[in-house]
């Protein structure tokens, strides 16, 4: 008894040394906390890896394994569906069980041997590489993101300032790695493209190892902070093991498309059952913010599966259909490779606009003028509309060959970065402001996962254009798919004017959170 007494009070004096070290961490003065930048380098490591990644995959499967085109987004769909739904399970594991920073370490890990299984044989080894990444992405992605909120007091309007910045970081490793690595397979050798990436991720992963300690408590294992919890250590081994022996199923998943129609059939529904459950543990203010959370979260899964065209469909459109950009430096004349600009041209106008945007919110919230989240995101839908309207208007600009202008199809990367400035940082940062800080690595991996629901859809989306294109010429194909963007901007632009219109609805279960 005396023994239990002691081990209490032992666990209420360091809860309360972890509470003061963290309220001292989201008192910072300025802009940004120190401890974003570190979080914003790690992650902009992390991204020129997946995003390399990610532009290589649907060239690499048509070009080099020799994949039908219909074929090869309904596989981009399925890779990038277990990408995101796996962060469910990631912020899941890390909630409960790893913490935060273990859970990105180990995450960490996992990528950077997927990505040396490809750079040995890409060809040969392309499923169970991708199967390690896939595991890996899931422990990384949402728990970094999750530390980022965590920085900032709840109802801190800098917030969303914040994860702007952090979203920049995001985009300027998409944009090295997105124009590098398909660059590099395409003109040197698709090992180096895949060791590059397991390079800049071994980068990625140094940097959060060694400035970790100025997190203080911020993603620490419940197993650490609870003395109670500390003969559950097992768990972590059970977690460790677990996710290596998932591996052949994956890959079996992955590579067979109809298995991932099972899994996405299974998985939401099972994941919105448990968030139903935890729902019940809190009081009505709560889950009425937590309703208003899954308000956003399925919106979202419409936005991305329009979006992530970019990695399936645009990534075909850009290699047949577009005509590279030359221009002369000093005497010898450079070439911009179409799929470079595809993979990269999102996030460069990421990088320039996100830190002005932030600024913008800052502005407005200061004379009160700041528009609330739901109408931001139907704004993320009404550019989204506009750009792929554009998309679609490119073909009057066609050749008798099939072949369009770059500086459109550029274009219309810049307004469907403005739509994705509206969302996805903004989603990013109210994930944290309307859940309970228990639930907020859960939370974090249900944004994510509607995001594999996007990219599910998003293949299924670009196997339709692909296969309507089928034993077509250039042209034909062209005109494929510039009517299946013309539908998508017309979806785009009636979910953007519903979001606006249920948006006074959505605001009162969300009480004092804007």
């Amino acid at each position: 008894m005396a023994a239990t007494i002691t081990d209490q009070t032992n666990h209420s004096v360091s809860n309360s040394a972890l509470d003061k070290e963290l309220a001292q961490i989201q008192s910072f003065t300025g802009k940004y906390p120190k401890q974003l930048w570190y979080l914003f380098f790690s992650e902009m490591w992390e991204r020129f890896s997946f995003y390399g990644m990610r532009g290589m995959l649907t060239y690499f499967m048509v070009n080099q394994l020799m994949m039908k085109e219909d074929v090869a987004n309904l596989q981009y769909g399925a890779t990038q569906a277990f990408v995101y739904a796996f962060t469910f399970v990631g912020g899941l594991f890390a909630d409960k069980i790893l913490g935060f920073r273990k859970s990105l370490f180990w995450g960490g890990i996992l990528m950077i041997v997927g990505s040396c299984i490809l750079a040995i044989d890409p060809h040969q080894f392309f499923f169970i590489g991708i199967s390690f990444t896939i595991i890996g992405t899931g422990f990384f992605k949402p728990n970094i993101s999750t530390m980022v909120g965590q920085l900032y007091k709840r109802g801190d309007s800098r917030t969303d300032a914040g994860f702007s910045l952090f979203y920049s970081g995001i985009n300027i490793g998409a944009l090295l790695g997105g124009y590098a690595c398909i660059a590099i397979g395409k003109d040197y050798s698709w090992h180096l493209a895949f060791g590059l990436a397991a390079i800049v991720m071994t980068i990625s992963l140094l940097t959060f190892v060694f400035t970790k300690r100025t997190l203080g408590p911020i993603g620490l294992s419940p197993l650490e902070v609870n003395p109670a919890s500390s003969n559950k250590k097992w768990y972590e081994y059970v977690t460790y093991i677990g996710s290596l022996a998932i591996i052949p199923i994956i890959m079996m998943m992955v590579s067979k498309t109809e298995y991932t129609d099972y899994f996405m059939y299974i998985i939401g529904p099972c994941t919105l059952v448990y968030v139903f459950y935890e729902m019940t543990k809190y009081n009505k203010e709560e889950r009425n913010k937590l309703w208003a959370a899954l308000v956003f979260i399925v919106f979202s899964i419409f936005f991305w599966a329009f979006f992530e065209q970019s990695g399936g469909s645009l990534s075909l459109f850009a290699a047949n259909n577009l005509r590279p950009y030359a221009f002369q430096v000093v005497g010898h004349t450079l070439n911009i490779d179409p799929n470079g600009v595809n993979n990269a041209s999102n996030s460069l106008f990421v990088i320039i606009f996100s830190p002005l945007l932030g600024l913008i919110w800052l502005f407005l919230n200061k004379r009160k003028l700041e528009p609330n989240t739901l109408i931001k995101f139907g704004l993320g839908f009404i550019f989204l509309a506009a750009s792929f309207y554009i998309f679609y208007y490119s073909k009057f600009f066609a050749d008798a060959d099939g072949i369009t202008r770059l500086d459109i199809f550029t274009i219309a990367y810049f307004v469907i970065t403005l739509g994705e400035l509206c969302l996805s940082p903004i989603g990013l940062s109210i994930m944290t402001k309307l859940s309970p800080k228990p639930l907020q690595g859960v939370m974090m991996g249900m944004w994510f996962l509607a995001s594999a629901y996007g990219q599910y859809a998003a293949g299924i989306l670009g196997a339709g254009m692909a296969k309507a294109g089928e034993n077509m010429s250039n042209l034909e194909k062209l005109n494929a798919y510039a009517t299946g963007y013309y539908q998508l901007a017309l979806y785009a632009l009636i979910a953007g004017v519903v979001l606006i219109i249920i948006s006074p609805f959505v605001k009162k279960l969300m009480y004092e959170v804007k």
